[in-house]
């Protein structure tokens, strides 16, 4: 709305209400104003939200027992008049909005049912929206990308393009999920990712010299994606004021999908599906490893492997192996708690404070690192 309306009202009001339409003070205004109206009104909103369900697998669960869940809800629905003010309306732009929002609603809605949805009606959700979120990106037509150590361009159809786009969305999306367990985690993770990805969109990809400089192809409205992450970000962090140690609130499933479809959305406008590997390497690790144990369990079990975890065995059990051989990397895949988190709490004895600032700076001093190798070394 303020980008369409800066010309009228510079002209006719107040010639400084041209700022209005530079993209700089729309990022400070949108990130400012949605930190401080999630801040401000989450307290006086979030006694209307479903409780926490313990989960029993989950190393101190029970600290997280009774709390309002679901944030992420109240946080969109308070991001999006701000969205509406300082984003520019273009149809992908829009569309792709309109995917968050769904992606959002599918976790609330998990959220709130009384019992917790099964891994493949879940994961089937996650899969149709980062489809049909990868072809609102393309619009069905080739798009250009850059990878890693390959110098120049690649124009990709559009087939590829949503299958690529779909596995990046639905692994970012779980990856995020599964980070989402300790007081501020997933949280400072995706904003530090969030503001990673909105400066490289706004400085590089949406500038035409730094662009061609460094043989990225340029988007024309890559400055306007970054108004989606950092405005995006800017919500957040005023809920993660009540969610730091110990928590008032958690955002539950409504949060976690759509900060990992928005994080997904933001390296492939980067044009580099790769680019999540920098951006975001502790949540990948610390999510996206259990994801990973998960599939090898299930495929061991499909071949006949026991792969039950040695504290549920009985002695009776463990009696007979021969009927149901406990393979060594069965044994190897128990021997850690994923997501890694839970890991180093219940076996390293770390307190949450101390994984959340580990987390954070490993993540803060890899993603420039990893960047200066995918981005210069071309």
């Amino acid at each position: 709305m303020f980008p369409a309306l800066a010309p009228f009202l510079s002209h006719h009001v107040w010639g400084p209400f041209r700022l209005l339409g530079a993209y700089t003070v729309l990022i400070a205004v949108g990130t400012t104003t949605a930190a401080l109206t999630t801040w401000f009104l989450l307290p006086r909103l979030w006694h209307a939200l479903p409780c926490d369900r313990r989960r029993a697998h989950a190393a101190q669960a029970d600290a997280a027992k009774g709390k309002p869940t679901g944030g992420g809800y109240l946080v969109v629905l308070l991001l999006l008049p701000w969205l509406f003010l300082v984003l520019p309306w273009h149809p992908v732009l829009v569309s792709v909005s309109l995917c968050l929002i769904l992606c959002m609603l599918t976790g609330y809605w998990d959220d709130r049912s009384p019992t917790p949805w099964s891994e493949w009606r879940k994961g089937a959700m996650d899969l149709g929206v980062a489809a049909l979120t990868s072809l609102m990106l393309c619009q069905g037509t080739e798009t250009p990308m850059w990878f890693p150590f390959v110098k120049g361009v690649v124009s990709v159809p559009a087939w590829l393009f949503v299958l690529i786009g779909t596995a990046v969305l639905w692994f970012s999306i779980n990856a995020t999920n599964c980070t989402d367990g300790v007081d501020g985690l997933a949280g400072s993770l995706t904003l530090l990712s969030l503001f990673y990805l909105g400066g490289f969109l706004y400085v590089v990809v949406g500038n035409r010299e730094v662009a061609r400089y460094l043989l990225v192809p340029h988007n024309v409205r890559g400055a306007a994606w970054s108004i989606l992450a950092f405005t995006s970000a800017g919500a957040f962090a005023g809920y993660l004021w009540h969610n730091a140690e110990p928590s008032a609130l958690l955002m539950g499933d409504a949060g976690s999908r759509f900060l990992g479809l928005l994080i997904g959305v933001a390296v492939l406008v980067s044009g580099n599906p790769f680019l999540i590997l920098a951006v975001a390497p502790v949540i990948l690790v610390n999510g996206g490893t259990g994801l990973l144990k998960l599939i090898l369990l299930r495929g061991l079990r499909r071949l006949g492997f026991d792969i039950t975890p040695p504290a549920r065995v009985t002695p009776a059990e463990g009696a007979v192996p021969l009927a149901a051989p406990r393979h060594v990397i069965v044994r190897m895949l128990h021997a850690v708690r994923f997501p890694l988190h839970d890991h180093c709490r219940a076996k390293l004895h770390w307190t949450n404070p101390q994984v959340l600032i580990r987390f954070v700076l490993v993540q803060a001093f890899l993603t420039p690192f990893l960047f200066v190798i995918l981005v210069k070394l071309r």
